[in-house]
C-alpha cells in the first residue's frame, strides 16, 4: 500500500512540475507521458483541484490562480472554467442536453463526474476531449467552419429539426439587455435559435464578465426568451440588476468558488 500511494504521489508531482512552465496540460498528453489511463490522470487532476493546485477545464487543467493575480488572460479563463463547471452541476443523471459552438458550454462536459449525460453539439471540437463511456456525444454534422470547428449549415439544421433536449447551454459573443445574445458568425445564429427553442426544459446563456452589455453583429437569442445568464462577478451590477428586474435569473461564480466544491 506503501509502494502504490507513493507511486501516486510522484505522478501528481510530476503533473505539477509540468504545469510550472506550461500554461496548460492536456489530459491525452499526461496519459501518454506517465504511462497510466486517461481515467486515472482525471482523477489526479480532481485531486489537485479539489486540493487548489490546480483547476481544471475540458480536457486539461491549468495552473491555480492566486487571489492577487492581475493576469487579465488568465482571469477570463478561471472565470471561464467556473462557469462551466457550475453549469454541469445543473446538469442531472440521464439527461439530454443541447450544446453550441462555445469553448466555455463545452467545458462544462469535463465536470459532470459520472453522469450518463448525452450530448447533441456542434461543436467538432467535442471529438478532441477525453471521451468517458457515461457521456455520449452526438455531433449534427454539417459543413465545419474553422478556426471554431463548429458545424453549420443546411445538414446540421436538418438534423436538429427532429431533436430536443432537457436543457440547453450556449455561449455567445455579447450579451445584453437590447439585443439578448448575439454571436460574431452569421452561420451559427440559426442553430443557436433551433437549440433554445427545442429546449424542453430550461436554457442557459454562459457569458463571462467580458460579454456582458456588449453587442455582436447577429442576434441568436432575444431577451424575451432567456430565463437563465450564468455570468461572474465582475459582470455588471447595474446590467445584472436590470436583467433580474425582466424575470431572468442571473446566476454569478466568484473567485472564492475556484477552491469549492
Amino acid at each position: 500500500m506503501k509502494r502504490e500511494r507513493s507511486v501516486i504521489e510522484n505522478r501528481r508531482k510530476r503533473i505539477l512540475e509540468m504545469m510550472e512552465t506550461r500554461p496548460e496540460v492536456r489530459v491525452d498528453e499526461l496519459s501518454e507521458i506517465l504511462g497510466v489511463s486517461p481515467i486515472t490522470v482525471r482523477r489526479d487532476l480532481q485531486y489537485l483541484e479539489d486540493n487548489k493546485q490546480l483547476v481544471r477545464f475540458y480536457g486539461g487543467a491549468a495552473p491555480s490562480f492566486a487571489v492577487g493575480d492581475n493576469d487579465f488572460e488568465d482571469e477570463v479563463q478561471m472565470y471561464r472554467a467556473l462557469i462551466a463547471r457550475y453549469a454541469a452541476e445543473l446538469v442531472q443523471d440521464e439527461d439530454t442536453i443541447f450544446i453550441n459552438t462555445s469553448s466555455t458550454a463545452l467545458q462544462l462536459v469535463d465536470y459532470l463526474q459520472d453522469k450518463h449525460v448525452t450530448v447533441i453539439t456542434n461543436n467538432g471540437k467535442a471529438l478532441y476531449g477525453n471521451l468517458r463511456p457515461e457521456v455520449n456525444i452526438i455531433l449534427t454534422g454539417g459543413e465545419l467552419r474553422h478556426p471554431k470547428e463548429a458545424m453549420v449549415g443546411d445538414f446540421a439544421l436538418r438534423n436538429l429539426q427532429t431533436v430536443y433536449a432537457k436543457k440547453t447551454f450556449v455561449g455567445c459573443s455579447g450579451f445584453s439587455l437590447e439585443c439578448g445574445m448575439t454571436t460574431e458568425n452569421a452561420n451559427e445564429v440559426n442553430i443557436n435559435q433551433l437549440m433554445v427553442d427545442h429546449s424542453l426544459e430550461v436554457t442557459y446563456i454562459l457569458a463571462d464578465h467580458t460579454k456582458i452589455g456588449k453587442n455582436s453583429s447577429f442576434i441568436s437569442c432575444g431577451i424575451d426568451k432567456i430565463t437563465n445568464l450564468i455570468t461572474d462577478e465582475k459582470a455588471p451590477a447595474e446590467i445584472c440588476d436590470a436583467l433580474r428586474e425582466r424575470g431572468i435569473t442571473v446566476h454569478q461564480v466568484s473567485r472564492a468558488d475556484t477552491f469549492k466544491r
